[in-house]
This record gives structure tokens, C-alpha cells and sequence, in this order.
């Protein structure tokens, strides 16, 4: 057993083309770590809807430009096969460690390939790849990121034509093609021959966020901004320029590329402690929000002032209050969501007298809806101009929410009024989530089967009037692997995250409110349930 793993690895070092890698791999060889070598040789990293994603390092079951090379040959195989012989692929990137050897990898094999390719000049937010795909006309597009997991992983995320992520089937069938890829050897990677972009591209992205706001919206609010060590800083701060905002202050700590992410245990807006410097920035110097990207600056997280404290909205009363906005503005065409955002988007969309859909989890698939206008997912992910950018964009939505901003601030009133306002008319929506970071994928695995074998029948002293398994799927969704429980006034969706090892667990309870001298026992009422949900779900699950 050991001799073939030996014999394994020294095969995958003879290809490996990475310096460092190689070091790292025959490292492990001579000192015959047959653990570590067992967990890097375990199978291959999954090709999927979104993509590649893992820790940078050597062997299938890492990040490294052996598994890019032959993902990229994977697609450009696929490409071939659809017709796009000679057609555009567009490739971005972060700034995260080998997000530039990715990058360019993948340029090399796509122009060996036969097709064009043509990188991104320097590291860029995912929405403006997003956005090239359909300016330039390519048949795919490539983001090298992991967004915001931890300093050690990096990604690999595709686009098809449309501009949208993949989805099944094409997402199978680039694995297939994958998977026949015989060696390193048999890929062509010429030294050049493909096109390095100017900023045509950006400025052309930025002159669509016009799109965006109002042409006669005040834009007075005043922001802190940080770009979680990420790269989302230079856009942000020319969009906010051209759009005539007051120049946000920024977190310096954290305002810079740095694939160390020094001041965060995660580089993540949601993760606890993670917005400490944007605070510290903001008792300094009293801003109307606080605004952060994530570091490849898709998502935006909000953040106000409530009572002496700054506190971070939640992904879904942001989503609400841009819903709201937008029909305020007279906004035509369908709003979306994934099925573990809230439904008070639902609610806000019928009185509005708009078309509205859930889909599954993922802007793939909300980026798909027909005739969308607004589409937006809890997990701080918003798309709110899909004519320009079909995936959910950190940069237009901070421009539309501080646009909002500005319109309350005129009114002398704040986003907290607005929710105020929304809860009153449609009842309490309050969410929350229980998340829970495993190191070993079994734990997830064991609670999904356990939640599948004993199904709890109430939780918070709430009948379970509907359980789904929805790896069957339902009349409007297709098969994903997750569960969901409708209970009176509540729901609760369970599902591993396609991303990071975790087990989620979506929760939300609607509770009626009497006016707005009935919202602080509405809330109440609704943190008792949420604690209460929570408790009895861990115990269901063995969490």
C-alpha cells in the first residue's frame, strides 16, 4: 500500500510544474509521510457548479497548477465540443496566493487549445469578469478566487457565455472532460499568444454602475469602507467618484491586497470579528453606514448605527431594503432569491405586483430567472443590475444601498426606519443561521442522515407541518442535497455549504406585529423562537 502511494506521488511530482509544489511534495516523499501523502492522494478535488475550490498545495486533492492546467483543458475540451472552436475565453483573478500563476496557466491552455484568451490586466473584483464576459463577447469566462475562505485556498470559477456560472449538465460534463485528460505532457501550453486586456474593459464596467442609481438620487450619505484586505478598493473608490458620493474613509489596516489577510481569522464580513476595524473606523469619524466587500469584492455587507452601537445588518435585511428601494423607484420585472433567504422578499414583491421565484442556492441559479430585475441571496450577495452583471456584485449594490441611504438622509430617517416600516406591513421576518465548520466531512454527512432517519416533528414547540427531502427535488427546483421543514410561522432549510466545510442550517420566523409600538415584543417574541429552533435543531442533528 505504501509502495504505490510512494509510486503515485513521484509520478504526479515528474509533471508537477511548480517550483514550489514540487519541493513541497518530494518533501514529503523522502520523509515518507505516508499520512500526509495518503490525505493529499485521497481522490481528486471535485469539479462542480462552482467550480474548484481548496487549500494550495500539492496532489489531486489540493490547489495547484497540475489541477489548473488540467481544469482548464477540462473546459477548453468542453468548449471545443460545443462549437466555440476558436472563440474568446476571459480570465480574471484575485490577489490570493498562485491567483496570478492560475490565471495565466489557464490562459496558456486555452490558447493551445486553439481558442483566444485574453486575462484581466491585474487583480480585479469577480463582478468585473462577470461583466467582460458579455462586453467582449467570450464564450467563458474564468475567476481565479476563493472569495472569502481562508488564507491557505484558493478557487477556480466559470462562466459560460451568458455571462451566468455554471449549471448542470455542463458542470458534469466539463468533469468528464477532465477526468480524460491523459497527462500534463498531452496539454499544449504555449508561452504566449494570448492578449493581455487594458482598463477598456473596467472603464467600461464602471460607466455601466451608472445604471444603477437614480439620475436625480441625493448622494449625500457619508461611508466607512473596507476591503477586507481583498481588491475591492480601487473600484469601489472610482464608482463612489463617479457617482458624486462623499469619498468613503477607509480601513487602512485592511484596505490593501494581502493574501495573508493579517487582521482576520477569516476574511469574511459574517465572521465574528471581522468587521472590528470598520467600527473602530466609524466611532472615529461617525459615518451615516458602513460598507465592506469581501476580498473579491462580490458580496457587500452593510453595517448602522443602532442606539450607541455599530451593528452589521443581515444579508437578508439588506436584500429587503434594496427590494424596497427598487420599487420605490418604480422597478419592473421578477425579483429572486435562493430558498434560504427570506420570504419577506416574496411578500414585498406581490404588493408591489411583481413576478417573483426562489431558486436553489447560488447565484447560478438566481442569475438564471427569466426577465429578472433583482435578485439577491442572505449570504450578503446581491445583483441588482443583471442587464450589466449576471452574478451578484459587492460594488453596484454598495452604490444602490448608499444611494438609499441618502434618500432616508434626506428624509431625516435611517435604514433601521425602513425596516421598522417593513416589518409593520409585512410582519417580522427575522433570521438567523446555525453554521457549524467541521475539519471532518463525516460530521456533516452523519447529521444530514440522522436528520433523514429521525426526522424531528417540532422544534420550538412548533409542529413540522412539511418535511422535504430535497435531493428528490420539488415541482419548481431540482435535486440538491438538503432538507426543508415548514413549521407554523417558521421554516428551517439544512444543507452542507458548496464552499467550505460546513453544515448550515437556515432559520426563519415570521411574527405578526401590532404597529410600531408592537415591534419590541415582536422581536422578542422572535429571538425566543430563533434560540429556541436552534436548540432543538442542534439536538435533532447531533451538532
Amino acid at each position: 500500500m505504501h509502495d504505490d502511494l510512494i509510486t503515485t506521488a513521484k509520478t504526479w511530482l515528474a509533471e508537477d510544474p511548480d517550483p514550489e509544489t514540487r519541493a513541497e511534495l518530494a518533501e514529503l516523499i523522502d520523509a515518507e509521510n505516508h499520512a500526509e501523502l495518503a490525505a493529499r492522494f485521497a481522490g481528486t478535488l471535485q469539479f462542480g457548479t462552482a467550480g474548484l475550490r481548496g487549500e494550495i498545495g500539492a496532489g489531486p486533492m489540493r490547489m495547484n497548477r497540475t489541477v489548473v492546467i488540467r481544469a482548464a483543458a477540462g473546459l477548453a475540451a468542453y468548449l471545443k465540443k460545443q462549437g466555440h472552436d476558436d472563440g474568446l475565453v476571459v480570465i480574471g483573478y484575485d490577489a490570493r496566493h498562485k491567483s496570478e500563476d492560475f490565471a495565466r496557466d489557464t490562459a496558456a491552455v486555452m490558447t493551445g487549445a486553439g481558442l483566444r484568451a485574453a486575462v484581466l490586466p491585474r487583480p480585479l473584483p469577480t463582478p468585473v469578469l462577470a461583466y467582460a464576459i458579455r462586453h467582449l463577447g467570450a464564450v467563458a469566462g474564468v475567476e481565479v478566487t476563493a472569495s472569502h475562505n481562508p488564507p491557505r485556498d484558493n478557487g477556480y470559477k466559470v462562466y459560460l457565455g451568458d455571462g451566468s456560472q455554471i449549471v448542470p449538465p455542463a458542470d458534469v460534463e466539463i468533469a468528464e472532460e477532465i477526468a480524460a485528460v491523459p497527462s500534463l505532457t498531452a496539454v499544449p501550453r504555449p508561452a504566449g499568444g494570448w492578449e493581455t486586456l487594458d482598463d477598456s474593459v473596467l472603464d467600461a464596467y464602471l460607466a455601466r454602475t451608472d445604471a444603477v442609481l437614480a439620475a436625480d438620487s441625493p448622494r449625500t450619505a457619508r461611508t466607512v469602507y473596507t476591503a477586507m484586505h481583498g481588491v475591492g478598493k480601487d473600484v469601489l473608490l472610482a464608482a463612489f467618484a463617479r457617482a458624486g458620493f462623499p469619498a468613503p474613509e477607509l480601513v487602512a489596516e485592511q484596505a490593501e491586497p494581502d493574501p495573508e489577510f493579517p487582521t482576520v481569522a477569516f476574511p469574511n464580513p459574517e465572521e465574528p470579528g471581522a468587521m472590528d476595524l470598520a467600527f473602530a473606523k466609524a466611532r472615529e469619524t461617525d459615518p451615516d453606514l458602513v460598507i465592506a466587500n469581501d476580498p473579491d469584492a462580490d458580496r457587500c455587507a452593510v453595517a448602522v448605527k443602532d442606539g450607541g452601537a455599530w451593528r452589521m445588518l443581515r444579508g437578508d435585511e439588506v436584500g429587503a431594503l434594496l427590494a424596497a428601494h427598487l420599487v420605490g423607484r418604480g422597478a419592473r420585472g421578477t425579483f429572486a432569491e435562493s430558498i434560504v433567504s427570506s420570504s419577506l422578499l416574496g411578500r414585498i414583491a406581490e404588493k408591489a405586483g411583481l413576478p417573483y421565484e426562489e431558486t436553489l442556492t447560488g447565484f447560478k441559479w438566481i442569475a438564471r430567472v427569466d426577465g429578472l430585475r433583482y435578485g439577491y441571496e442572505e449570504a450578503l450577495g446581491y445583483c441588482v443590475d443583471p442587464d450589466g452583471v449576471r452574478d451578484k456584485d459587492g460594488i453596484t449594490a454598495a452604490l444602490l444601498i448608499t444611494e438609499l441611504a441618502s434618500v432616508l438622509k434626506e428624509q431625516g430617517r435611517t435604514l433601521l426606519d425602513l425596516l421598522d416600516d417593513l416589518a409593520v406591513e409585512h410582519g417580522l421576518h427575522a433570521t438567523d443561521q446555525l453554521s457549524v465548520r467541521v475539519e471532518d466531512l463525516s460530521v456533516i454527512a452523519d447529521a444530514m442522515r440522522r436528520l433523514r432517519e429521525q426526522p424531528p416533528t417540532e422544534l420550538a414547540g412548533l409542529a413540522i407541518t412539511r418535511a422535504e427531502d430535497l435531493t428528490r427535488g420539488t415541482e419548481t427546483l431540482p435535486p440538491t442535497d438538503g432538507l426543508r421543514y415548514t413549521l407554523e410561522g417558521a421554516r428551517v432549510i439544512v444543507r452542507p455549504s458548496g464552499t467550505e466545510p460546513k453544515l448550515k442550517c437556515y432559520l426563519e420566523v415570521v411574527v405578526p406585529v401590532d404597529g410600531h409600538a408592537g415591534l419590541p415584543a415582536a422581536r422578542a417574541r422572535a429571538t425566543e423562537l430563533l434560540t429556541a429552533i436552534k436548540r432543538d435543531l442542534s439536538a435533532a442533528a447531533g451538532i
